[in-house]
């Protein structure tokens, strides 16, 4: 099934400008995977060297954060929204 994620601005680089892809994936995990085999480095800075989701980006699937759901393990279905969101930090004193 064909899902539509939402790339950050930061990562648009890696695909061509476009600010949202179709990848075909049936759960998070899968996603992440096929995100990198469309648009190469897009693994590493979505998760660690453990294969995690980094704790500092946040994947929701129709608004849903997926750390309380099944994370890389939550299921996708035809018309799911997927929306990468790095987290921001900064400020001052």
């Amino acid at each position: 099934m064909t899902i539509q994620v939402r790339i950050p601005t930061p990562l648009r680089r890696l695909t061509d400008g476009a600010d949202e892809v179709s990848i075909e994936a049936e759960n998070v995990g899968a996603l992440i995977d096929n995100l990198e085999a469309a648009h190469a480095g897009m693994k590493d800075r979505l998760c660690d060297d453990k294969g995690d989701i980094r704790r500092f980006v946040n994947v929701y699937v129709n608004d849903e954060d997926v750390r309380f759901l099944k994370g890389k393990s939550t299921i996708l279905k035809e018309g799911d929204e997927v929306s990468i969101v790095p987290a921001i930090a900064g400020g001052a004193l």
